[in-house]
C-alpha cells in the first residue's frame, strides 16, 4: 500500500488539515494518508502545545469516519525533538509492507534543505507538496528558517507539486487566539472536533 505521511502538531486538527488529507487521498496515487501527530517540531519553538494524547485524540474524533486517513502516534516513543528522518527509517522497518512517502506544504519546501538529511529523504521518497498561503506570522517563520527559492527542490524528480490541491488560509495559531479571545471557530473546525474542544475547555 502507498502511504503519504502527512506530520504535523495539529494543536488543533483544522478544515485546512482535512481538506488536504482527502485531497490526498483522493486525487493522488496515494492509497492512505496518516496524519503523524508530532511531539515536538525540531524548527520550531515548544509553544502551547496540547498534550500529546489530547492532539492525538481530536484528530481520531476528526477522521474517524474516513477509511482513507489514519492518525498516528509512531513518533511519541520516538526520541525527541522528532526528526523525520529517523522517523522514517522506523516506519518503514515497523510496516515493512507499505511504501511511504512524504506529504507538506510548499512553505515547507522552502525550507527542506535545512532538514536533517534532506537530501537522503528526497531521493528515497516522493513528496507531494500542496499550496500555501501563509500568514504574516508564518512568513516571518520561514524567513528566520531561511528559505530557498521556491522553484529549485520543486524541480526534483522526486516532488510532485499538486498544483490543483484547494488553497485555505487559515491556521491553528489563529484558531487558538480566536478560542482565547472568545471568538465563534465551528466553521473552521469540523462539528466532532469544535464539540470536543468546547467540551474539553481546550486553548481557552
Amino acid at each position: 500500500m502507498k502511504v503519504g505521511l502527512y506530520f504535523g502538531t495539529f494543536n488543533p486538527i483544522h478544515i485546512g488539515h482535512l481538506v488536504i488529507s482527502n485531497y490526498m487521498a483522493e486525487y493522488t496515487d496515494l492509497d492512505q494518508v496518516w496524519l503523524v501527530v508530532t511531539p515536538q517540531n525540531p524548527l520550531k519553538k515548544k509553544k502551547s502545545l496540547l498534550e500529546d494524547y489530547h492532539r492525538l485524540a481530536v484528530v481520531k474524533v476528526a477522521i474517524e469516519d474516513n477509511i482513507k486517513l489514519r492518525a498516528s502516534d509512531i513518533e511519541f516513543n520516538l526520541p525527541r525533538p522528532s526528526y523525520t528522518t529517523a522517523t522514517l527509517a522506523y516506519i518503514k522497518e515497523k510496516y515493512q509492507e507499505h511504501e511511504f512517502h512524504l506529504i507538506m506544504g510548499e512553505d515547507n519546501l522552502r525550507t527542506f534543505h535545512k532538514w536533517r538529511n534532506y537530501e537522503y529523504i528526497l531521493d528515497s521518497h516522493k513528496i507531494y507538496v500542496y499550496p500555501r498561503t501563509l500568514t504574516i506570522q508564518e512568513e516571518e517563520e520561514v524567513r528566520e528558517i531561511g528559505s530557498v527559492p521556491d522553484n529549485e527542490l520543486s524541480k526534483h524528480p522526486n516532488v510532485m507539486v499538486c498544483e490543483d490541491a484547494p488553497v485555505m488560509k487559515v491556521s491553528s495559531s489563529f484558531i487558538r487566539q480566536a478560542i482565547k479571545d472568545g471568538k465563534d471557530v465551528r466553521y473552521l473546525l469540523t462539528d466532532p472536533v469544535y464539540k470536543y474542544i468546547d467540551e474539553m475547555n481546550f486553548y481557552r
